[in-house]
């Protein structure tokens, strides 16, 4: 008989941190979560189409039941998205995700908090990472129109402490500004432009409503990945006249053109 393999060398299990969108629903409307999402996922299926999401059922007026949930999570897949868990809340949320054999996942910090916020928090001390909790952004979803970047009016988005690896910072409707680092393995996404002031060594995607006249500018090039408007570039390796240089990204028909600001 053939020996036995050790435990051990079957598979090798770690805890790490992933982007995981956050889906808030407001209200138990499955038909239209559907909607709102399905149009997300029509405008920018780079970034959404089959992205997993966590269901975030702490803000509905009043509990619901495992049927109600489930119609919700159906609502998410029939849009093109992928539910993998519940945000975690309450008892009854801790039985729902127990009824659907489905993992809870620690509510996450806000990604967009008030311009104010972000600066006061700013001298504040980073909260060290806890490995087995994924961190992502909360894709606030009501079930009404998403508003399309050409009537998009909402204030820029300023976003003061850094974007660590596993975090996503989603501006909707509105240009971002992020006044410090994002590492490697991080996301910033706007719907309009992205403004970097530090090092960009993760991804970030502007127009990602549809804007084709969105840019991205960064104080320091080291990216993983830059698109505007589902147009994307990846990068293993950094061209050398790129490395580190302050750039500027934008559409030029569909091409993705990248230029140093430098020059």
């Amino acid at each position: 008989m053939a020996a036995k393999p050790a435990a051990d060398s079957m598979c090798d299990l770690r805890f790490g941190q992933v982007g995981i969108a956050n889906v808030r629903v407001t209200r138990n409307d499955p038909a239209a979560l559907q909607a709102a999402l399905a149009e997300r996922v029509h405008k920018a299926p780079q970034l959404f189409a089959r992205a997993a999401v966590v269901l975030d059922l702490g803000h509905l007026p009043q509990d619901i039941d495992r049927d109600a949930t489930a119609a919700l999570l159906d609502a998410v897949r029939a849009a093109g998205m992928l539910p993998v868990a519940l945000a975690y809340g309450t008892r009854h949320i801790e039985a729902l995700a127990e009824a659907l054999n489905l993992p809870l996942i620690a509510k996450f910090r806000a990604a967009y908090e008030p311009a104010q916020a972000n600066t006061a928090a700013a001298s504040a001390p980073e909260p060290t990472p806890t490995p087995h909790r994924a961190r992502a952004a909360e894709a606030e979803v009501a079930p009404a129109a998403v508003v399309s970047p050409a009537t998009a009016s909402a204030p820029t988005l300023h976003h003061a402490q850094a974007v660590r690896s596993g975090q996503q910072v989603y501006a909707e409707a509105r240009d971002l500004v992020v006044t410090a680092n994002v590492a490697a393995g991080a996301e910033v996404i706007s719907d309009g432009s992205i403004h970097i002031y530090g090092s960009l060594r993760g991804r970030a995607l502007a127009g990602a409503g549809g804007n084709q006249q969105a840019r991205i500018y960064c104080q320091s090039f080291h990216a993983e990945l830059v698109s505007i408007a589902g147009r994307y570039r990846t990068f293993e390796e950094i061209p050398d006249d790129l490395e580190g240089r302050a750039v500027q990204c934008w559409l030029e028909g569909e091409k993705l053109l990248i230029a140093r600001l430098d020059r």
